[in-house]
């Protein structure tokens, strides 16, 4: 990183040449309109207005080539999925900014280069915004406001006892608890955060942080501090300090989200809902001030990360990802963070195999207050938060979202967000409420559905459809939503279930059959119909059904595409959608059967590749039935007509 200020005299030049270029030939009674009135097209009215008066800002210089990350493999593993997305970000980014990084170091500008987005972090002056914003390969320049935080606080009638409780309400709601007696507590997998740090030695989370194996503690790889300076709003210093070499949260609202996710003291303090999990964390602001800047840094530090100190450009790992990150946090457009500043970097994470979870926002509770990224973003999966009554909370953010234009239905899930214990720095437990209590829950929901389904791990689409498939509905169509009341702009599609995840992912066949014998004197066919369902909510390939045909009978026809070898009639499907069922027929004859006599249909069954074993269905036995053609008899009638009464 190249640091200093711009050079007095060159500034000075080139303000006067820009001055000189803009100003125009002003006709009789016009006013000439000089370079204070010119604003470049696309720099953020933000930056524009805070380089007024020779003074200098931090702002975002977006540039036009973006890595295309649509060519990653996939068939590749895990490991080489990340290295592929962490070279391609690096590469376009190596190479689009060397000009513009070698114009920063000539004039002694301070920025920070990144990849996660290729973008320059930069501070400067007006001269220097109006002479970027003229290069070729700038798309634009943004703002990177300072956005303060409304941290949650316990909210009076919230608080619950800071006393243990062994497994808190909000772990057993989302049903947690029944997930690790099936034996998946989230191990193998990394979860992170990034919020105002994290005390890494609090007795929930120390045997939790991957950068400590019960021994010696190692920060390298597994803790970022993106605070290199005091921000402007906060009093001088900080009681984490700067540029941190290990983790620390500076207030508690970190601490508070990651006991959430992983939190678990060893006694009766089981406040996590995926202890077994661990994790790693990032602090993206300084006593709630955070930026786009400090964001984006984080999230680059995720997705390959580097030892402390270390150059994000060379040393980063990205087999040491993480498989998912919180995000309890937003920036507010309202405060200068663009909507679209943090898009395509959620995007990339995501583009990763990396599950990007985000708070709703506490902007309720009208319509349409999912304003702020990177709730709104489609690649984000966003929480909003319920009571434990699981009543929506009065403040918990509704969709659509309108602020890009997008109509989108957000938030996708709902979770326990009222009244929530969890650790606080210094070895504490206290409550709180808001959507950042919410998002925890779904980020420790992936860890265990991860554990429990390890062919999931990295697939970010099924993840996601899995969780919402088996949340527990929930209906309000007060914001709008699917005509059917799931999803709607309220709860999303429900408050999400742990458990039901967790089996909604584990590859099961249901078969059924039944058998009936259609009109007909005697009785000449028997018309078997096979129904199978995929009980999963994934889909499940080479689908293959089969039947046999009972002795004693003779094929007839069947449905659909099928093949027969002797006596097995064979139907396959290329997939079988989660949740989905498909129905077979099988008619056989029976010419030489009399009523009475039993028909049994012994083997059947169906199997896909991704179940260990087939599954075999009862044998069915069906009875042929007894029929009679009964004609009605009628006094004085005759096959002839009516005969007369001799009486008549």
């Amino acid at each position: 990183m190249d640091k200093g200020f711009l050079n007095p005299g060159l500034a000075l030049g080139i303000a006067s040449f820009l001055f000189a270029g803009l100003a125009l030939s002003a006709r009789p009674g016009e006013q000439a309109v000089t370079a204070a009135a010119y604003v470049p097209a696309n720099v953020a009215p933000q930056v524009w207005q805070a380089t007024a008066s020779g003074d200098e800002a931090e702002f975002l210089v977006v540039l036009t080539e973006q890595a295309d990350l649509d060519g990653v493999a996939a068939g590749s593993t895990r490991e080489e999925h990340l290295r592929y997305v962490y070279d391609a970000l690096r590469e376009v980014a190596r190479y689009s900014q060397a000009p513009l990084r070698a114009e920063l170091d000539a004039v002694g500008a301070d920025y920070r280069p990144f990849y996660i987005l290729n973008m320059l972090a930069v501070r400067g002056d007006r001269a220097l915004v109006t002479r970027l914003a003229t290069r070729p390969e700038v798309a634009r320049i943004a703002a990177n406001p300072r956005v303060r935080h409304g941290l949650p606080e316990p909210q009076p009638g919230d608080v619950r006892p800071s006393a243990p409780e062994g497994v808190e309400w909000n772990v057993a709601r989302v049903n947690a608890d029944d997930v690790w007696a099936l034996g998946y507590t989230g191990q193998g997998i990394v979860v992170a955060g990034q919020d105002t740090g994290y005390d890494w030695e609090h007795p929930a989370l120390i045997n939790q942080y991957r950068g400590y194996d019960g021994v010696t503690a190692t920060h390298d790889y597994n803790w970022h501090d993106a605070i290199h300076a005091n921000d402007p709003h906060t009093p001088a210093g900080n009681r984490c300090g700067f540029d941190s070499p290990a983790p620390c949260d500076d207030g508690s609202h970190g601490t508070h989200t990651m006991g959430t996710i992983v939190g678990d003291d060893g006694s009766d303090n089981q406040i996590g809902v995926a202890p077994g999990a661990r994790w790693i964390g990032c602090r993206n602001m300084e006593d709630g001030w955070g930026t786009p800047a400090t964001y984006a840094e984080c999230f680059e530090f995720f997705l390959a990360p580097y030892p402390v100190g270390g150059d994000h450009f060379a040393d980063g790992v990205p087999g040491l990802a993480p498989h998912v990150i919180n995000n309890s946090w937003t920036c507010p457009p309202g405060e200068g963070c663009d909507w679209d500043t943090l898009q395509r970097i959620v995007e990339n994470v995501r583009a990763a195999g990396i599950v990007v979870i985000a708070s709703a926002g506490n902007s309720g509770s009208a319509c349409s207050t999912v304003l702020d990224p990177p709730a709104i973003y489609e690649a984000a999966f966003s929480v909003g938060a319920c009571s434990s009554s699981d009543v929506i909370a009065s403040f918990s953010s509704r969709g659509p979202v309108t602020v890009d234009g997008s109509g989108r239905l957000k938030p996708d899930v709902v979770a326990p967000g009222v009244g929530v214990r969890s650790s606080i720095p210094g070895e504490g437990y206290g409550s709180k409420s808001g959507t950042s209590m919410a998002g925890p829950h779904v980020a420790g929901t992936v860890a265990l559905l991860w554990a429990a389904a390890p062919d999931l791990v990295g697939d970010v689409d099924t993840t996601e459809q899995v969780i919402v498939q088996t949340a527990r509905p929930r209906v309000d169509t007060g914001c709008g939503g699917d005509p059917s009341g799931r999803p709607n702009n309220v709860y999303g599609w429900g408050i999400v279930d742990a458990l039901a995840a967790v089996r909604g992912t584990q590859a099961g066949l249901e078969l059924a059959k039944q058998a009936s014998f259609p009109m007909s004197f005697p009785a000449r066919m028997l018309v078997y119909t096979l129904s199978v369902t995929n009980t999963s909510c994934y889909s499940l390939t080479d689908v293959v059904l089969t039947d046999t045909i009972p002795s004693s009978t003779t094929f007839a026809w069947a449905s659909g595409s099928y093949t027969q070898v002797d006596d097995v009639v064979t139907w396959t499907l290329e997939s079988l959608e989660g949740q989905e069922n498909v129905m077979t027929t099988l008619a056989v004859t029976l010419e030489h059967l009399l009523p009475g006599a039993r028909v049994v249909n012994a083997t059947y069954g169906v199997r896909a590749s991704e179940l260990l074993t087939p599954i075999v269905g009862d044998p069915l036995e069906s009875v042929v039935p007894w029929r009679y053609l009964l004609f009605p008899v009628f006094k004085n009638w005759t096959l002839g007509g009516v005969q007369k009464d001799d009486g008549a």
